[in-house]
């Protein structure tokens, strides 16, 4: 769970910087070609594979995880006071992820399955300009991103305290890293659907409530 955790974490900081793209004032020009490289590059698709992979088994191994912690103490507590020595990222971590898991398989209906298998009449650009017209899935987005900020807070420094890679004497490093993957990673994300809903919204498209 924390090596695939790791290596999702790589790729968000991955797909920030293609996705960025999104805001030079072009048109859509260079982003379209960076979507096109993605297509056509073989060495990507054989990582998306392994990206899938990594997605499932992150999901299982968390669901078992948290099955296996509910087993472990079939009688409840008289009184939770989980407050005192768990911090609130750590306690939502099963919630986050489920409404995460939830969010990408929206994402990638809504992008991905359009871009890559059933093909679009409209170009990446377009496509991200007309789903983020939209109120409702830009809030969406924006409330996912929040969520993935408190999973990532709680699971990043997790990763690395299993790996038994914590108390090494750079605890200050790796916290260091671990706020911008917390929260500079999603911030930008975020932004994202922001900037489209305010300002480059798809023609016709002044006040739209649609979810897809």
């Amino acid at each position: 769970m924390s090596l695939t955790g790791l290596f999702l974490c790589t790729f968000l900081a991955e797909h920030l910087a293609g996705n960025l793209l999104l805001f030079v004032n072009d048109g859509g020009e260079m982003y379209e070609k960076y979507s096109e490289f993605l297509v056509s590059n073989p060495v990507i698709r054989t990582i998306e594979i392994v990206l899938f992979a990594s997605i499932i088994w992150h999901a299982l191994s968390g669901f078992v995880v948290w099955l296996q912690n509910r087993r472990a103490r079939p009688v409840k507590y008289e009184e939770y006071r989980l407050g005192d020595n768990t911090e609130l990222a750590s306690r939502m971590t099963m919630l986050s992820g489920s409404v995460i898991f939830f969010f990408l398989v929206i994402h990638l209906g809504s992008f991905f399955v359009p871009l890559r298998v059933t093909g679009s009449d409209v170009g990446a650009y377009h496509l991200v300009q007309e789903k983020f017209s939209s109120l409702w899935f830009s809030g969406f987005y924006v409330l996912a991103l929040l969520l993935l900020a408190y999973h990532l807070r709680h699971g990043f420094q997790s990763a690395f305290q299993t790996l038994g890679l914590r108390g090494k004497g750079y605890d200050s490093i790796l916290s260091a890293i671990a706020f911008i993957f917390w929260f500079v990673i999603p911030l930008g994300f975020a932004s994202i659907p922001v900037y489209f809903y305010f300002f480059r919204r798809a023609s016709g498209a002044a006040f739209t409530l649609g979810l897809l």
